[in-house]
């Protein structure tokens, strides 16, 4: 078949980012394929959804429209969705939108060569939305990675059931890969280059691997292994879950240098009434003590945090629960929404008497809340010496190069192309909303 331009775009978490850029590799080994910039030179384009917003899945069907007219100047050409919307509708995408050739799901994405072929000989759309848990990972190719910085898919799933979240129905429940095969991809990748790795799992701190004794490694053991790895500078993970923050884990902060200084560490609401609601598993008091007990051990620890605004049923006091836990915890980021109902999950089922400008409205204290905090540890940082790991050019300013420090934040800094993939001393010199300023320290 003639496959040799695809268009890959992603929509969603870290994960959905890991699965593309897996997608992107396959495509090039089976069929000798190159990335172009617009799906209307490509003969092969693919969405990776998410459905974790409504606004997401919709728009999935909204740019499938526009394919569809792009795909009238291009006969061959094969659309194909994958990820979490993929999932959910299996094949009620190709019935609400007949023109796409290829449905595939987080755990089949290995498959997606074969199901493209399998499209072109039969003539008939293809849809694969099975679970098959680890299979994909045997059957990717070698990765090849781009820069210093990759992420590491070291589990799948999740099994906690929120009872707002449909992650565990389009991803399936929580399973680990083994240890050794975690350690060798990452080998791989420092010896490509990378320096900074960052873990991914929906809820990347469950991880309980197998070992070559056939005992179960949890992720405190995992990180001490992948801090052996000479080479490996900085080591990141995403997204952890409080339940799951265990005693050991926080002692390695207290041991493995390379653990960078930032936990994001979602707790959605500061109301002990709706995290019961939400089926969260712990209490805001339970979740502060994750916080005092990490800042014991590193005290400048930045904590990012999610937030969902406007649960089903939650009041202004409970409301004004999660804004002092904001300022008790002193959130360094938060990723805040307005919550969004999903089909098939208990929280849409709740009566919701709220209406949409009233969360609004409470969506906005809540981030102006979390601005000023942000900020105020910003301006801490000045004059400062960060050790950052530079990525490449920054968006603006010419001759600025961008770099990420060791608690997340975007510096920019005037200095030459030769610096990008290494680690280097800057001194902080400004502040500014989203990124900070600084000067190379010889």
């Amino acid at each position: 078949m003639h496959a040799k331009k695809f268009y890959l775009r992603s929509f969603g978490c870290q994960m959905n980012d890991y699965d593309t850029s897996r997608m992107a590799d396959l495509l090039r080994e089976r069929f000798g394929a190159e990335p172009v910039s617009t799906p209307e030179e490509a003969d092969v384009v693919v969405l990776n959804t998410c459905s974790i917003r409504e606004k997401a899945q919709e728009k999935v069907f909204s740019d499938l429209g526009r394919l569809r007219e792009a795909k009238k100047s291009h006969p061959g050409q094969i659309i194909a969705v994958g990820g979490c919307v993929a999932s959910q509708e299996g094949e009620g995408i190709v019935k609400r939108s007949p023109w796409v050739d290829v449905v595939f799901g987080p755990q089949t994405l290995h498959r997606l060569p074969d199901l493209m072929e399998a499209r072109v000989r039969t003539g008939r759309p293809q849809v694969d939305v099975s679970f098959p848990e680890l299979e994909k990972f045997d059957c990717l190719p070698k990765r090849q990675p781009e820069g210093a910085a990759a992420f590491l898919s070291i589990m799948e799933g999740c099994s906690k059931y929120c009872s707002y979240c449909v992650v565990p129905y389009t991803r399936g429940e929580e399973i680990s890969r083994p240890m050794v095969d975690v350690l060798v991809e990452a080998v791989q990748l420092v010896d490509a280059g990378v320096k900074e790795i960052t873990l991914l799992g929906q809820n990347v701190n469950a991880y309980r691997g197998q070992t070559p004794e056939g005992d179960t490694a949890d992720f405190a053991l995992l990180l001490e292994y992948l801090s052996e790895i000479e080479g490996l500078e900085r080591i990141r993970y995403t997204t952890s879950h409080p339940r799951e923050f265990t005693p050991r884990l926080i002692e390695a902060y207290a041991r493995l240098p390379k653990l960078v200084n930032h936990v994001h560490l979602p707790v959605q609401a500061g109301s002990d009434r709706i995290l019961a609601a939400m089926k969260r598993g712990y209490t805001a008091l339970e979740y502060k003590s994750i916080i005092r007990r990490l800042r014991a051990v590193r005290p400048d620890i930045s904590i990012a945090t999610d937030f969902i605004v406007g649960f089903p049923g939650e009041t202004e006091a409970e409301f004004e629960e999660t804004l002092r836990l904001q300022e008790e915890v002193g959130f360094d980021a938060s990723y805040s929404f307005i919550y969004s109902p999903r089909p098939g999950t208990p929280a849409a089922r709740l009566p919701d008497p709220v209406s949409y400008s009233e969360k609004l409205e409470r969506l906005q204290r809540l981030q102006s809340a979390n601005d000023q905090c942000a900020r105020a540890i910003s301006e801490s940082m000045l004059e400062s010496v960060q050790r950052v790991l530079v990525v490449g050019p920054a968006r603006r300013g010419e001759g600025l190069l961008s770099a990420r420090t060791d608690n997340n934040r975007i510096v920019n800094f005037p200095g030459p192309l030769e610096l990008v993939d290494r680690m280097v001393n800057v001194r902080i010199t400004d502040v500014y909303p989203h990124t900070l300023g600084g000067v190379l320290v010889e």
